[in-house]
């Protein structure tokens, strides 16, 4: 027979940054602007399991997302996907810089390990309309589904979301500012989703020889502006991926084609990536 007494936990990553960074500002914040403590995040939301199924064991923690980058992970991503107990699964980022597929991510998999009789309870940090089928199935199969929001939930969360949950809690500001912090000055310029690179050119157009040395010296400074939290975490994220992160990729072929004034040829695009890779990996010396 199956354990019943364990719990899992939900995390729609996209609620959690949008909601977090308006708790923390009043506003909400683009991803890059925003920096996220893996490690302090997931212990906070498995001290709020603890709280609410005191006499359950964690299953795991179900980490939904979208990828931008294709199928690869972000840097955050990839970090998260290294911790323990974390399961991380990933929907994707359309044209418009919007996440989709996540949602059914979330529902098949409450419905699943309810069915299966995995879990006994669960807990579930998200705000959309769209999961409430998720949530009435798994409490058909007897599961008790914990809804967390963040503040202020009752405007941050579907109404008919917070009257089907068993219970309802909140995180405040101060909940929120353990784990997740606002850039005081972002490296990373966000493109639109996976939308392909654009630059304006500057006025004068580099010969290769020079747009090579340009292309390395602006590698330089982006690094050299990026925090050591940032380059911490593209060294975690080296241990189960390869290349240069997506969201780091295209900030420099922007930056570098702009100062080159032409689109990079792909000799200086080798050039740029391995630059980068050089750099970081020389800084955790």
């Amino acid at each position: 027979m199956p354990d019943l007494d364990r719990v899992a936990v939900f995390v729609d990553a996209g609620y959690l940054f949008a909601q977090g960074s308006v708790a923390l500002t009043g506003a909400k914040k683009r991803r890059v602007d925003l920096t996220l403590s893996p490690q302090p995040a997931i212990d906070a939301l498995k001290q709020v399991a603890g709280q609410r199924a005191p006499d359950c064991k964690l299953l795991r923690i179900y980490w939904y997302d979208g990828a931008t980058g294709g199928t690869r992970p972000t840097v955050d991503q990839a970090e998260l996907a290294e911790l323990d107990d974390v399961k991380l699964r990933l929907g994707f980022i359309n044209s418009s810089g919007q996440q989709k597929g996540v949602d059914s991510l979330i529902v098949t998999d409450l419905i699943e390990l309810a069915r299966l009789k995995s879990i006994s309870e669960a807990l579930l940090l998200s705000g959309d309309e769209d999961v409430r089928v998720g949530v009435q199935i798994a409490q058909n199969y007897g599961v008790r589904v914990h809804l967390l929001g963040i503040h202020p939930s009752r405007g941050s969360q579907s109404h008919q979301l917070l009257h089907e949950a068993d219970t309802t809690s909140e995180w405040v500001a101060a909940d929120i500012a353990s784990f997740l912090s606002v850039r005081e000055a972002p490296a990373v310029a966000a493109a639109a989703g996976g939308a392909s690179p654009s630059f304006a050119p500057d006025a004068t157009t580099l010969s290769q020889e020079e747009a090579t040395a340009t292309v390395e010296t602006e590698v330089a400074d982006y690094v050299a502006g990026l925090s050591d939290v940032d380059k911490d975490g593209i060294r975690v994220y080296w241990q189960s991926e390869r290349g240069v992160p997506a969201e780091h990729d295209r900030v420099l072929l922007i930056r570098c084609g702009a100062k080159a004034g032409r689109q990079l040829t792909r000799d200086e695009i080798k050039t740029m990536r391995t630059a980068f890779r050089n750099l970081i990996a020389e800084s955790a010396d």
